[in-house]
């Protein structure tokens, strides 16, 4: 036996297994399980088993959803959602905090079943997962209280279709069903089919407390089942999973008018400074990759490091991965537990040795009996080798170095992803560059995997689009104030004029499209003839390509600040009202007069939409940060020609974007106007960018164009095409019907909520509480 002293020295740990007869006993009285519909379990059907990956031993009997069981759920719940919805918000959140003290109530009993169906440590699963979905019923109940006051004239989507993974199983639950029943929606939620234990065991839960029935409707199955929901009746799917997979539902769900939020993949980036505290970065790469066995979508598994300390940083990482313990997780003294399913294992494995063989080094990372491997790192990973780019989402983490901030973040941004990052430096002003430069929709500064129901979390690029938590989470499930709709004019495909040809009455002054800040005419100079009869040049898909170069190139512009923004619209706004009379001459008094208080009311919004400090843990600053996409395309109506281009132009810009604008097609002239207005109006070359033509073929360029980060669709015919478009990259539309754009309704926040994505930082503020560790939930 050993000594005390030969006990501190090696750090063994004897077992300490966590009491399981509770769940076994449940399990032994529920060998199969069907499906919650309609507020009860159905009988069990044909399907699958659910095992422990720790052991291989068998669960439960899980049931294989179908189209008709799914049918049956949405059913129950579009039965259900008007009366929910129109319950008062206190009466939906005294169910909301119902069910959280419930699951407060259970938090072992839970935590025991999650280990057992998904193999990770029974730590992880007791003391971050369950506290932090009993977090979010509570949060969300409280958002259902204040429904009225904080959200007055939006009302619930309706049903919402989720589909969630296997890595939380408990957690992206509430994740999903928390906000949208706080909204007054009802839901069919699928769970993983690894992983379908405690979802049903919430289910109960619904039953115990009283849930009016068809408002959470579970359906278990694989992902047959899933692509069932996204093809069901359904006002919303919310999935979080691979991209691979988001893209599929992307292009199933063109045209549809169905809402949309993705959560996909990572390759998140770990950037070490120089001069961070290396001890507690190496404790975040614990915390971050290790202890959840790396099946985490944020964990930052691309370890960036700064050369002068590279060699001391791995020195202390290859310390600290030797003593982690690999072992059953509900065993408390484990570390690093099972992989959820043989099929992972073997994925992880494959990926690995691809890795290898492109010359990397692995560091640890051995297969072992089971589902379990030892977790390590791969060294010499370059940009071009498959791990630096391909999701692992295993306990294999890459290591690269740079030598200077710049190049840091080049190396951070060369991913198609954008979900998180981590940094860590002992300099605030480092750390907060950084985080503004990096590509992410989160970023924590000297800190791992920090979550909370107030925190919106998502990703940008192709890590998806849409947030989860707080505020900014809640408008997902809810529709904005209803605007006044207009049919839109349809017109056929513009033809061609040869160059030169006589316009019959027009003008030449308009034969030349307006790209960065100067009027260029067409590739191949083409002309077609507008409702007017003068003739407006023809675009094409090499003046879309010109059009976003120079939009990219006017970087400044976002740069500048609100205020300075702000300045340039009004100026705008002036000088259209001393060109007032002949533009109304020539467009129409009310149009240009609305046009003139338009840009004022955006000029006034630019430097007054704010981000947010939200409450998470005490000792963190968490900013939920409006940060402008990029280069916007806009296409705009058929008809209000110059009314309609400055409704959707002013809130872009206003937010620090730069736009590519197809105007009105049967009628530009007015956006080439305004273009000259633009020229006197300090508004720097590059922001707005026109290019007349045929409406839908241009869109289709804008959508699939991976420079083009968001896309605005005026228009019912066409949206589902240029849907479909955006599946390669991924970027959110925003596809409604035409407007009545001379209503003052016509304008308003939901403009500006389209021209931002959000970007949560969590920052370090004050000393941290004796005993709390780098990771927070």
């Amino acid at each position: 036996m050993p000594t005390v002293s030969e006990i501190m020295q090696t750090m063994e740990y004897g077992p300490s297994v966590e009491d399981s007869s509770a769940v076994r006993h449940w399990l032994k009285a529920n060998p199969k399980f069907g499906h919650f519909i309609n507020g009860s379990f159905t009988k069990p059907g044909e399907g699958f088993d659910t095992s422990d990956p720790a052991t291989g031993t068998v669960l439960a009997r899980i049931s294989q959803g179908t189209a008709e069981d799914v049918d049956a759920a949405v059913k129950a719940a579009r039965r259900a959602q008007p009366k929910w919805a129109g319950l008062p918000g206190h009466e939906r959140a005294k169910y909301l905090y119902a069910i959280a003290r419930t699951i407060q109530k259970r938090e072992r009993f839970l935590s025991v079943l999650e280990s057992m169906d998904n193999g990770k440590p029974i730590r992880e699963s007791r003391d971050a997962d369950i506290p932090l979905v009993v977090r979010h019923f509570y949060h969300h109940a409280g958002w259902a209280e204040l429904m009225a006051d904080e959200f007055p004239g939006h009302s619930a989507i309706g049903v919402a279709g989720q589909i969630i993974p296997w890595n939380f199983p408990l957690l992206m639950l509430a994740w999903k069903i928390a906000p949208a029943i706080a909204a007054g929606n009802t839901v069919v939620l699928k769970p993983a089919e690894y992983t379908s234990l405690t979802a049903l065991a919430f289910a109960e839960i619904c039953q115990e407390v009283g849930l009016p029935k068809g408002v959470v409707n579970i359906v278990t199955g694989d992902g047959e089942t899933g692509a069932a929901i996204v093809a069901s009746d359904v006002d919303k799917i919310a999935f979080t999973g691979s991209t691979e997979v988001g893209r599929a539902i992307r292009a199933a769900t063109a045209g549809t008018g169905k809402r949309l939020t993705l959560e996909l993949g990572g390759k998140s980036p770990f950037i070490v400074m120089e001069d961070a505290d290396l001890d507690a970065a190496v404790e975040g790469v614990v915390d971050s990759i290790w202890f959840n066995q790396g099946q985490v979508c944020c964990a930052g598994s691309r370890i960036l490091v700064a050369e002068a300390v590279a060699e001391r940083f791995e020195a202390l990482l290859q310390r600290r991965l030797a003593t982690l313990r690999v072992g059953p997780p509900l065993d408390k003294s484990t570390d690093v537990g099972a992989i959820v399913d043989p099929v992972q294992k073997d994925r992880i494995l494959n990926l690995t040795a691809l890795a290898v063989s492109a010359g990397a080094d692995l560091i640890g990372g051995a297969p072992r009996e089971t589902c379990f491997i030892a977790p390590g790192y791969l060294r010499q990973v370059s940009p071009a080798n498959p791990a630096w780019s391909e999701e692992i989402f295993g306990p294999i983490a890459t290591l690269t170095t740079f030598r200077t901030a710049d190049e840091a973040i080049s190396l951070a941004n060369n991913s198609r992803y954008g979900l998180a990052a981590q940094i860590w430096s002992e300099s605030a002003t480092v750390a907060t560059d950084l985080a503004a430069s990096v590509k992410a929709g989160v970023v924590w500064i000297n800190g791992a995997n920090m979550f909370d129901a107030a925190a919106p979390f998502g990703g940008m690029r192709e890590s998806g689009y849409g947030r989860e938590g707080g505020r900014v989470g809640m408008l997902d499930y809810l529709n904005g104030p209803k605007l006044p709709e207009a049919k839109e004019k349809a017109s056929p495909t513009p033809k061609a004029v040869l160059d030169g040809a006589s316009a019959g009455g027009g003008i030449d002054r308009t034969e030349k499209l307006y790209i960065g800040g100067a009027q260029k005419r067409p590739d191949g100079g083409a002309s077609y003839r507008a409702a007017s009869g003068d003739l407006v040049p023809l675009g094409n898909r090499k003046d879309i390509r010109n059009a976003v170069e120079a939009a990219k190139k006017a970087t400044k512009w976002a740069a500048m600040g609100g205020h300075a923004r702000a300045q340039v619209l009004y100026f705008i706004a002036e000088n259209l009202s001393q060109r007032r009379d002949d533009l109304a001459k020539k467009h129409g008094a009310k149009p240009v007069d609305a046009a003139i208080e338009r840009l004022f009311y955006y000029a006034a919004w630019a430097d007054k939409y704010d981000g947010l400090n939200v409450q998470t843990k005490p000792n963190y600053l968490v900013n939920v940060i409006p940060e402008a996409f990029g280069t916007i395309g806009i296409v705009c109506p058929n008809d209000a020609p110059l009314l309609g281009f400055i409704s959707l132009v002013a809130p872009a810009i206003a937010m620090g974007n730069t736009v590519v604008v197809i105007p009105a097609q049967d009628d530009p002239v007015a956006a080439f106007d305004l273009a000259q207005v633009f020229d006197t109006s300090d508004l720097p070359g590059g922001v707005v960018n026109i290019v007349s033509g045929p409406k839908d073929e241009l869109a289709q360029v804008l959508a699939q164009h991976d420079d083009v980060a968001a896309l605005w669709f005026c228009g019912v015919e066409g949206a589902a095409a240029v849907e479909k478009a955006s599946t390669g990259n991924l970027k959110p539309v925003w596809s409604f019907a035409n407007r009545d754009w001379s209503k003052p309704v016509g304008q308003g926040r939901s403009y500006l909520d389209h021209a931002v994505q959000w970007k949560t930082v969590w920052l370090p503020y004050g000393a941290l509480p004796a005993g709390t560790g780098s990771i927070v939930y």
